[in-house]
C-alpha cells in the first residue's frame, strides 16, 4: 500500500464492509455503559512528544503535499479526513485519502463517523492493512455537512455517543495508537473540552490534539492557547498537541514552552509556508525567494502526476489541487519584505512591493494569476477549464470567466509586473 504509482481514483480498497466475529464481540461490550473496554495485548505506541505534526487537511492535505512537507522536515503526517462509512463501502476515492507514501515514516489516518460499530469496523480495516501508525478520531470538523450526521464537532455535544465511539475504537485498535482531535467546544465562549479530558485518560488514548477555537468560531478570531494549555495540564501524562495560528518558530515555541503541550500540529501555516517545519527545527527564519518556491511547485507537480497519473486527467487533477494549495500559499510574505518579524497568520498586511515579477504573481490574491503559474509548470489547460477555489474566502476574484481567460495563451490576470502593488487585501 506504500506504492505511489497507481492513480488515486483507482487505488482504493474494495470489499471493506465485513467485520470479523471477534470485532462484533468486542463492540457489544464497548457499546455498553459499563467500564471501558481496553485491549489486553500490547500495542504499537507512537512517540508524539516534541514532534511537529502536519494537520489533516481536507482537499489540500493530499499525498503530494504531504511529500512536500516531509521534504521540509515535518515529523508526523496525517491523511485527509475519511468518512468511516465510505471506507466500509470500499469507496475508491475514500481509500485514496489514506494512502501512505514511503517517505511518511510516522503516518496516521483521521476518520469521522457517528456510529460506534461503523467507526470501529473502519478502524479494524485500517489496522489490518498494517500501513498506519495511528488512527485519529475527528471531533473538530465544523462543516455542517459532517456535523448534521452527528460526526465531527457534533460529537462534542453528545458525550454518550462520543464515549461509545472512543471505547469501541480502543477495543479494536490493539496494535495501533488511538488519537483524538477536539475543538474547545461547540459555542464560542462556552468551552467544554475540559470535561472530556478525564474520560479520555481513563480510556487510555495515546494523544489528544486541540484546535483552540470552537465549532462556531471555525477559523475566525484567535486560537485560545491558554485554554489549550489548561487542558494539556489536566491531560498529563497523556501527550497533548496544540493547534491553531502557528506560522513561525516563535509561535511554536510559545505554544510548547512551559505550557504542558508536548507537540504542535500545524495546518494553515504549513499551507502558507511549508518550510515552517525546517524553521522550527533550526529556530530561524528563511527567506525563500520566488525561484525556490517555483521549484517547490514543480516538485508538487511531479509528485501529483506520480500519484494521480500523467495522462490528461492526471495532469488536470494535479492542476486543480495545486491551485487549491495556492489559494493559501499566496498569503506568504517573504522575510525580506517584512519590517517586523514574524508574519502573523491573521494579520492583514499592507500593500507591498515584490522583488521580481514572479514573486509579484505569487503574492497575487487573484486566482487567474495562480492559473498562469500552473501554465508554466503543466502547460495550458483545456479550453473548457474553470477554477473556483473550494476555500472561496482565500481568493478575491472567483469569476470563472476571468480565470478561464487567464488560462488562455496571453490571457490577462490580476498580478501585474514586478514592483506593482498587487496585494490590496488579504484573508
Amino acid at each position: 500500500m506504500k506504492s505511489d504509482g497507481a492513480a488515486a481514483t483507482g487505488g482504493g480498497r474494495g470489499g471493506g464492509g465485513t467485520a470479523t466475529a471477534a470485532t462484533a464481540t468486542s463492540l457489544t461490550a464497548a457499546d455498553s455503559d459499563g467500564p471501558p473496554v481496553l485491549p489486553n495485548s500490547p500495542r504499537k505506541r507512537v512517540d508524539f512528544a516534541g514532534k511537529t505534526i502536519l494537520a489533516p487537511l481536507t482537499t489540500v492535505g493530499n499525498l503530494p503535499f504531504r511529500r512536500i512537507a516531509k521534504g521540509y522536515g515535518v515529523n508526523i503526517t496525517v491523511g485527509e479526513m475519511a468518512m468511516a462509512q465510505n471506507l466500509l463501502q470500499g469507496t475508491s476515492a475514500e481509500w485514496s485519502l489514506v494512502r501512505r507514501h514511503e517517505s511518511e515514516d510516522i503516518f496516521g489516518v483521521q476518520i469521522a463517523g457517528s456510529k460506534p460499530q461503523i467507526v470501529a469496523r473502519a478502524c479494524e480495516l485500517l489496522q489490518a492493512e498494517g500501513n498506519v501508525d495511528f488512527v485519529d478520531l475527528n471531533c473538530g470538523c465544523p462543516i455542517d455537512l459532517v456535523c448534521r450526521t452527528g460526526a465531527g464537532s457534533a460529537l462534542m455535544g453528545n458525550n454518550g455517543r462520543f464515549g461509545k465511539i472512543v471505547r469501541a475504537m480502543r477495543a479494536v485498535l490493539t496494535d495501533t495508537s488511538l488519537t483524538i482531535k477536539l475543538r474547545t467546544g461547540i459555542k464560542t465562549g462556552k468551552n467544554t473540552a475540559m470535561k472530556l479530558v478525564p474520560q479520555l485518560k481513563i480510556w487510555n488514548v495515546d494523544l489528544i490534539t486541540m484546535h483552540g477555537r470552537s465549532k462556531e468560531a471555525r477559523y475566525t478570531k484567535l486560537a485560545d492557547w491558554d485554554y489549550i494549555s489548561q487542558c494539556a495540564r489536566a491531560a498529563a501524562p497523556i501527550p497533548f498537541a496544540g493547534n491553531g495560528d502557528i506560522l513561525s518558530w516563535e509561535d511554536a515555541n510559545r505554544g510548547r514552552d512551559g505550557t504542558g503541550i508536548s507537540s504542535v500540529m500545524i495546518g494553515r501555516g504549513a499551507l502558507i509556508k511549508p518550510w515552517i517545519f525546517k524553521e522550527i527545527e533550526d529556530q530561524q527564519h528563511y527567506d525563500i525567494r520566488s525561484g525556490e518556491r517555483l521549484d517547490m511547485l514543480r516538485d508538487y507537480c511531479r509528485y501529483g502526476m506520480e500519484h494521480w497519473g500523467s495522462d490528461t486527467k492526471g495532469v488536470e487533477t494535479t492542476r486543480k489541487f495545486l491551485l487549491e494549495w495556492m489559494s493559501f500559499l499566496h498569503r506568504y510574505i517573504p522575510v525580506g519584505l517584512l519590517e517586523v518579524l514574524p508574519q502573523r497568520i491573521n494579520e492583514r498586511p499592507p500593500a507591498h512591493y515584490c522583488r521580481d515579477d514572479l514573486e509579484t504573481m505569487m503574492a497575487s490574491n487573484h486566482s487567474e494569476d495562480w492559473v498562469k503559474i500552473t501554465n508554466m509548470l503543466l502547460g495550458p489547460p483545456p479550453k473548457t477549464f474553470e477554477f473556483v477555489p473550494k476555500h472561496k474566502s482565500n481568493s478575491y476574484n472567483n469569476n470563472p470567466d476571468v480565470v478561464a481567460a487567464a488560462a488562455a495563451p496571453g490571457g490577462g490576470g490580476g498580478g501585474g509586473g514586478g514592483g506593482s502593488k498587487v496585494v490590496k487585501e488579504w484573508g
